[in-house]
């Protein structure tokens, strides 16, 4: 009781402190339609997660960048949309969030099975690493807005990343269930959508999905669940099963 009264008025205190401006929200909302795209009760929730998150994160730039209130909104706004049922718990195993001006090139390490390393460059919008932080290219954020008709949405794939690594277990395409039996029926769900799309793309086909999905069935989770929630329409056209399994866990239809 104690406890659950303690974190009641530390939220209160937070909603005070990291209030979004209406100008400020309103322009965010004008910015991300898929934002906007809720009802009122929707997005006064999203306005009030958005706050306690931007008291309980830690923003920096990199590269050059300042942190204005502009982008953690908008970051923040984005990253809390899919908890809007569920709470910001989720969250809660990291702090930081590093922004760079644009995309940024990571050096990296491949051991094969024979043991021998290999050393190559990868080019990155985005990375959720187990821990934090997360990392994020403000162009790719900003455009948010224009590249939802495509089904990305760089800030809910990386914190789709962080979702499914919120059980402990490195990402593996399966989030916090709550029983056994949840985490099998999510798998064969998650598990016939994947062969789907990869056949799909074995035949030639173009799906609506962004093809990087085939890369990994975790992957493939946050490909899905970023078009989940900025253009539903699509998702459920393409996999009608998995926006079912969708709607479920994040208590949301976004497509209503």
């Amino acid at each position: 009781m104690i406890a659950r009264w303690w974190r009641r008025r530390r939220d209160l205190h937070a909603l005070r402190t990291h209030a979004v401006p209406q100008a400020l929200w309103q322009h965010t909302l004008e910015r991300y339609p898929f934002l906007a795209a809720r009802d009122d009760a929707a997005r006064a929730r999203l306005r009030e997660l958005t706050a306690l998150f931007l008291s309980r994160k830690e923003f920096s730039g990199a590269g050059g960048l300042q942190i204005s209130d502009e982008i953690a909104v908008a970051i923040a706004a984005q990253a809390c949309l899919p908890l809007l049922a569920l709470g910001l718990g989720m969250y809660d195993g990291f702090v930081g969030i590093v922004v760079h001006p644009d995309e940024v090139r990571a050096r990296r390490e491949l051991i094969d099975e024979a043991g021998v390393v290999h050393h190559y460059d990868e080019t990155l919008i985005g990375e959720a690493m187990e821990g934090g932080p997360v990392m994020l290219s403000w162009r790719d954020v900003a455009g948010a807005g224009e590249s939802a008709a495509l089904g990305c949405n760089v800030v809910i794939h990386e914190f789709m990343h962080v979702i499914d690594m919120a059980d402990g277990r490195p990402a593996d395409g399966l989030p916090p269930l709550p029983d056994r039996a949840a985490r099998e029926h999510w798998q064969r769900v998650l598990q016939a959508s994947y062969q789907r799309f990869c056949r799909a793309l074995e035949a030639g086909r173009e799906p609506f999905l962004d093809p990087y999905g085939a890369e990994a069935i975790e992957e493939f989770f946050a490909v899905t669940a970023e078009a989940f929630f900025v253009a539903p329409h699509a998702l459920r056209d393409e996999q009608p099963q998995l926006y079912e399994l969708f709607v479920g866990y994040f208590k949301q239809d976004p497509s209503a």
